[in-house]
């Protein structure tokens, strides 16, 4: 009878204590790493790897176990490799998704795992508004940002009438949305194009025959790569200004199409040369390491690793006590690439954005150079629709 009752008290002193602490931090990096979204996916991963090495390859006093996936721009492998990064890996922390399409896909298989998701990227208008999650950060920017700043410069260089052009997904609805918000003139014609597409002869012919002042159009990635080089070769760059957000006028697109770009207008809330030290150590290194100019979808990345290594220091290692972990990273005590960082409460950034030219530099390359100030400390239109504290 004692030694029952001795293993009773054992068992319940047992279940009183907390759990065991962690050793490591699990965390599931899924990008597109292969088709015509590949280089976004590519330079997501690089960032976050640089920001890892950065961090002496721990967050805060615990290792980092990386575990990297394609999700092949595929709703359904998406799916998969959030299944399983969730039941097999058991990951404590993700991030990685470059496609807003693929972020809804598992958005509500994350959040019912309590998995705290740091979005490199993608930034749906349904997880900044009603939908927000206390289990969703994004340190990018939301869908609409950049086409909101590109509206508003438009707009104050007297564009009358203009095209625009976006694929026809979560993101691009977002994008066209963002920029007729501030945008004042006519909108001629308004084109949507499939995702991934690449041969845009139809699309040049219409926008030709709107016989606009300017064109607007999102296209990242290969998308981008090739209309813009199609935009030129048909001569539509003689009588139609080109206007873009940072993803179409990148250095992933300018390394692709060269110089046919120079005089592209476009926005960012990040450029290569902001003058902070996080950037200038980031950029260095970056370019060292991977022989490349980092692109936003780099920074972001970067910033990703930065963030969660800051949260995971600033709990102690505890990242099984959720509840911190989760003010830990709303908190975003890290030097970001962009200067100061802070949160809105539907946990979308706050943030500054900037009017970029594709130029030549004092070594001749063919990059970005920052004009100035578009918004200052700009949020986003969804978060008045958002109800979490």
């Amino acid at each position: 009878m004692k030694k029952a009752l001795l293993c009773a008290a054992v068992a319940l002193a047992a279940a009183a204590l907390p759990a065991t602490a962690a050793d490591k931090v699990k965390v599931g990096l899924l990008t597109t790493l292969s088709g015509p979204g590949a280089g976004l996916g590519v330079d997501i991963r690089d960032g976050f790897a640089l920001g890892l090495k950065h961090a002496g390859g721990k967050f805060g006093p615990l290792s980092v176990e990386l575990i990297t996936a394609d999700d092949q721009q595929n709703p359904e492998t998406t799916k998969q490799a959030t299944d399983r990064f969730i039941k097999r890996d058991k990951i404590d922390l993700m991030t990685g998704i470059v496609f807003s399409n693929l972020m809804l896909a598992v958005g509500p298989t994350i959040f019912d795992a309590k998995l705290p998701y740091v979005s490199a990227n993608a930034g749906p208008s349904q997880y900044a508004g009603e939908q927000c999650n206390p289990y969703f950060f994004n340190v990018a920017w939301q869908n609409d940002n950049l086409h909101e700043a590109v509206g508003k410069v438009v707009t104050d260089k007297g564009f009358k009438k203009l095209v625009v052009l976006a694929p026809n997904y979560p993101a691009g609805k977002d994008a066209i949305a963002g920029f007729k918000r501030y945008y004042k003139g006519v909108v001629a014609d308004e084109i949507y194009t499939k995702l991934g597409q690449l041969d845009y002869a139809a699309e040049l012919a219409q926008a030709r025959a709107a016989k606009p002042d300017a064109m607007y159009i999102f296209l990242p990635g290969g998308m981008g790569i090739n209309f813009i080089k199609q935009f030129v070769g048909a001569g539509l760059s003689r009588d139609i200004t080109l206007f873009g957000p940072g993803f179409s006028a990148d250095e992933d697109v300018i390394k692709a199409v060269g110089e046919p770009m120079l005089g592209m207008f476009n926005s960012s809330h990040w450029a290569h040369d902001m003058d902070n030290a996080a950037n200038k150590k980031f950029v260095a290194d970056f370019l060292k390491d991977y022989g490349r100019l980092p692109s936003l979808y780099a920074s972001q990345g970067y910033d990703a690793a930065q963030l969660m290594a800051a949260a995971v220091r600033d709990v102690k290692g505890q990242i099984e006590n959720k509840e911190a972990l989760l003010k830990a990273i709303k908190a975003a005590k890290f030097n970001s690439v962009r200067g100061p960082f802070k949160f809105n409460h539907n946990q979308y950034p706050v943030q500054d954005y900037y009017l970029r030219v594709i130029t030549k530099n004092a070594e001749g390359r063919v990059t970005n150079r920052t004009l100035g100030k578009i918004f200052s400390d700009h949020a986003d239109a969804y978060a008045a629709s958002c109800k979490m504290k």
